[in-house]
């Protein structure tokens, strides 16, 4: 299994970030057409990606403004990523009013490293805009 990782630097606080993580209104202006949100452990990570892809899991950790891990997985017949069978974790790094997003991915099939880098790349950069206060526009297909 391989490991994703991620970084940028977003415009905006820790405490801006967490809030698109966590709460489902906010998560779907940057990932998603619809999301059920329930940050705490043992709660339901659910989100349909570009009105098109169930993404489903369960939050393992929440520590506010500074980290999430939730397991991620397709809801789609035949797809080898099952639900909960990978791991998201997002760090948030107060970098003098900005936040480092580190994003790592692991658990990963190496054959699904490129598409997954493409989805991160993507939607990372629709966190950012969002975050920092602009619009990222609806969750198209891509």
């Amino acid at each position: 299994m391989a490991e994703l990782v991620r970084e940028i630097i977003i415009d905006a606080r820790p405490e801006t970030v967490f809030a698109f993580l966590t709460d489902a209104d906010k998560h779907v202006q940057w990932e998603g057409t619809s999301a059920t949100i329930e940050a705490r452990p043992g709660g339901t990570y659910e989100v349909l990606i570009a009105g098109q892809h169930l993404a489903r899991g369960e939050y393992v950790e929440v520590v506010p403004n500074e980290r999430v891990v939730h397991t991620f997985g397709w809801d789609m017949p035949g797809n080898p990523i099952t639900p909960g069978s990978t791991t998201v974790t997002y760090e948030l790094i107060d970098e003098s009013g900005k936040t480092r997003l580190r994003m790592t991915h692991s658990g990963l099939p190496e054959d699904a490293i490129a598409d997954h880098t493409r989805g991160w790349d993507h939607y990372i950069n629709r966190l950012a805009t969002v975050a920092s206060g602009g619009n990222a526009g609806a969750d198209l297909p891509f």
